[in-house]
């Protein structure tokens, strides 16, 4: 079925070119696709075409391509802060930011660009694929593939059935994963589907803990390090993760259960606010701005 896919599959198209867009950019050019690469903003577009360039240098050095590999794979890399590039794309991977709105605009105007029969994925980490389906006339062809910070390093996949998912998207949702090197799980749509209903909860009960003065993040992450064996504390992956983004998981998954248990800190809203966003603003639970991070 892998190969298969690899050969129906000529271009795919990911919008949306943040640290996901580009990570998942990143990984299709290393085995081989052609990406369809597009953004409003072409700021964006030009880091992430430069961060696709570097990471693929950094893929030579580590002898994962050749240099010749990474030369045809720029070749295959198409950018325009034009979504009708994305006519030419027959899969799409929507990776704009996690709010239901944008989401749905973006996809309402890929409706109108790409031929029935392409599958539409979204990246999204919690909102739910079958109201995201619903704005297209494709619910059959539409599941998420919910892909993992960093891309390129991360096996796993969350492969997401809507209500109205056809067997065979997923199975060639499943088959485009695999040829990426990753490990679909399939679960089903409910609010933060599995990872992240089960792993946003832990990260605001770590920001409860330092908001009521229970210990600083340094300590919180400490003892799950080193006693729960997590290879990185909960406050130091909301800060990779980006803490507005963790802000609007926790809404998600409170507004989709109605459960005070989900109910985002108030700490979590303040840091937002405030912009401390984590690594991509250069402070958050930690200080980014120099070599040495410091816990606030």
């Amino acid at each position: 079925m892998t190969q298969s896919i690899n050969e129906s599959i000529h271009a795919v198209g990911v919008v949306g070119s943040g640290t996901m867009g580009r990570g998942i950019a990143h990984t299709l050019l290393r085995h081989g696709y052609s990406v369809l690469l597009s953004d409003a903003s072409p700021h964006s577009l030009a880091a992430a075409a430069e961060s696709i360039s570097n990471a693929l240098a950094g893929d030579v050095e580590k002898g994962r391509l050749t240099e010749a590999g990474k030369r045809q794979a720029l070749a295959k890399l198409k950018t325009s802060a034009e979504l009708a590039l994305m006519v030419s794309a027959n899969f799409i991977i929507e990776a704009v930011t996690e709010d239901f709105s944008v989401k749905a605009e973006v996809l309402r105007q890929l409706e109108t660009l790409c031929a029935p029969e392409v599958i539409f994925t979204s990246n999204t980490s919690s909102i739910s694929i079958t109201r995201l389906a619903a704005v297209t006339s494709r619910s059959g062809q539409f599941c998420g593939l919910h892909f993992f910070n960093p891309v390129p390093v991360m096996k796993l996949v969350e492969v997401v059935a809507g209500i109205e998912t056809l067997p065979e998207t997923i199975e060639k949702a499943s088959a485009l994963a695999v040829s990426l090197g990753k490990t679909p799980i399939r679960v089903n749509d409910f609010p933060g589907f599995v990872s992240n209903r089960v792993l946003m909860p832990m990260i605001n009960e770590a920001i409860y803990a330092v908001m009521e003065g229970v210990a600083d993040p340094q300590a919180v992450d400490g003892v799950m390090k080193l006693g729960m064996n997590h290879p990185m504390g909960p406050l130091e992956l909301a800060d990779m993760i980006g803490l507005d983004v963790c802000l609007d998981i926790m809404k998600v998954l409170y507004e989709g259960f109605r459960d005070s248990k989900y109910r985002p800190c108030p700490l979590l809203e303040k840091m937002v606010h405030a912009r401390r966003l984590g690594r991509k603003t250069g402070q958050g639970f930690y200080d980014y701005r120099s070599k040495a991070d410091t816990a606030y």
